[in-house]
């Protein structure tokens, strides 16, 4: 009996203790073991998170812990000293330009100004957040902020915020798939992933219709509404701020960029789950589904009935796309990734490989002078996709331009005297000025190159 007693009150004791111990640890672990932590009490917010306020910068309390951990990770170096010394810092390169601050900042939108104060002596900077700054023609519809830092007086703030701002533009070569992905979507996830959708977008040069067609990867990105400071002349307050998205390459994602970075195989399973695409990769199939980009303007294939039939008779089954269909990303990116090849010639439709499954071929028609863009936008980020890739060169005989200048104009024998002449003028030949008739023999040995990386042996003829 008294050793029955005995280990009763052991195990009573020893339950205390466990209790004790949970309690001890839950009030003395330290918040950052979850960068996320001090976000929760927000969550009830709801989705524009705002709140009337007239008091200064910082008279309502924000945890800036959270911030602080996920902004270090963008900048390396002296940059990432600088940000955590500051609490501001820019960093840059050939084709974007980043600030940050993670520290309480005042946004006035009516100025399109961000102030962030400091100790340090009042200093301006310009940014103008579009990635592509080293072309002048892109920047030229690109609003600059205006960043205000150091000791200088806070503007009274209309409403707070809880979670960052990033400030970003939807001007510059907007309207171009290509340069959607390349210049935005893309630095966007490379920017904003790691912060799981705690962070609020401020558009500049805003256009509805771009918010509204990339509206599934904002809403991926973001909890809170997007905010267009030109219809919202208030002051708000933010507990940190991004000014410009970071840029990698040509539809690239480089992880070890970031620490804790994403990759291209990151970047298509977010598009999948944004877009509630069914494949992740290519099925086997006896019949094969080919996508032709089909264009309206330049670089249009003369001959597209003829190519048709030739792609049916090879055993695929073929969906012409037109430019019309492309507009709404949310019907074309499920027809995409229902695809197992891709064909087009070079230009901005081929941007649509990113929702192609992996394992799919990717068939670059390269026009005459346009080598060097078809390898550096399509055909290296191509196998980052996880995709096959092939490529079909035309001949001079296959361009309208043969016709228009002769066979032994430098246009066609010398295209690379042509671009000394500057990239205007060899735009006008190559890329706005050329129109291909495909050898459809020839053509067909590329076709059948695909089928083969596509079924089993013994469904070839």
């Amino acid at each position: 009996m008294g050793k029955e007693y005995k280990s009763h009150v052991l195990g009573v004791t020893s339950i205390i203790c466990l209790l004790i111990f949970t309690l001890l640890y839950a009030a003395f672990s330290p918040a950052y073991i979850n960068p996320f932590a001090n976000f929760e009490c927000y969550e009830n917010e709801g989705k524009q998170n705002l709140s009337n306020w007239n008091g200064g910068i910082h008279s309502r309390k924000v945890d800036q812990e959270a911030p602080k951990f996920l902004m270090r990770r963008l900048v390396r170096g002296e940059d990432q000293i600088r940000l955590e010394s500051t609490g501001f810092s820019c960093s840059t390169d050939l084709h974007y330009e980043v600030c940050l601050a993670n520290k309480p900042v005042a946004i006035d939108n009516s100025a399109l100004t961000l102030y962030v104060q400091s100790s340090e002596t009042q200093a301006k900077h310009m940014v103008q957040p579009y990635a592509l700054k080293d072309d002048a023609t892109a920047m030229k519809a690109v609003k600059p902020v205006q960043i205000l830092h150091g000791k200088t007086n806070l503007p009274t703030c209309n409403f707070n915020h809880s979670v960052p701002a990033v400030v970003f533009s939807s001007g510059g070569f907007t309207g171009n798939l290509f340069h959607e992905f390349n210049e935005i979507v893309i630095p966007l996830f490379i920017t904003c992933s790691h912060f799981q959708s705690h962070l609020q977008f401020v558009i500049t040069d805003f256009k509805p219709w771009w918010v509204e067609k990339y509206s599934r990867v904002l809403s991926r990105l973001s909890s809170y509404e997007v905010m267009n400071p030109a219809v919202n002349g208030s002051v708000h307050c933010f507990p940190g701020a991004i000014v410009g998205l970071k840029y990698h390459d040509n539809l690239a994602l480089n992880s070890s960029d970031i620490h804790g970075g994403y990759s291209m195989f990151d970047f298509k399973q977010f598009l999948r789950e944004a877009y509630e695409l069914k494949l992740k990769d290519v099925p086997m199939a006896e019949k094969p589904v080919l996508i032709l980009i089909s264009r309206n303007t330049t670089r249009r294939f003369l001959n597209e009935d003829e190519m048709v039939i030739m792609m049916e008779e090879l055993g695929f089954q073929v969906f012409v796309a037109t430019p019309d269909m492309m507009s709404n990303l949310e019907n074309f990116s499920s027809l995409v990734n229902s695809c197992s090849v891709m064909v087009g010639a070079h230009g901005a439709g081929l941007a649509n490989a990113v929702f192609l499954p992996a394992g799919a071929v990717m068939v670059q028609v390269v026009p005459l002078g346009l080598e060097w863009a078809s390898t550096n936008y399509f055909g290296g980020p191509a196998s980052e996709m996880g995709l096959k890739y092939l490529e079909y060169k035309i001949k001079p005989e296959e361009s309208s331009l043969l016709s228009t200048y002769g066979l032994d104009d430098p246009v066609i024998k010398d295209p690379y005297s042509i671009f000394l002449k500057g990239y205007y003028a060899a735009r006008a030949v190559y890329v706005d000025g050329q129109n291909l008739k495909i050898n459809v023999t020839r053509f067909r040995e590329t076709l059948f190159e695909a089928m083969k990386l596509l079924v089993h042996p013994d469904l070839l003829n």
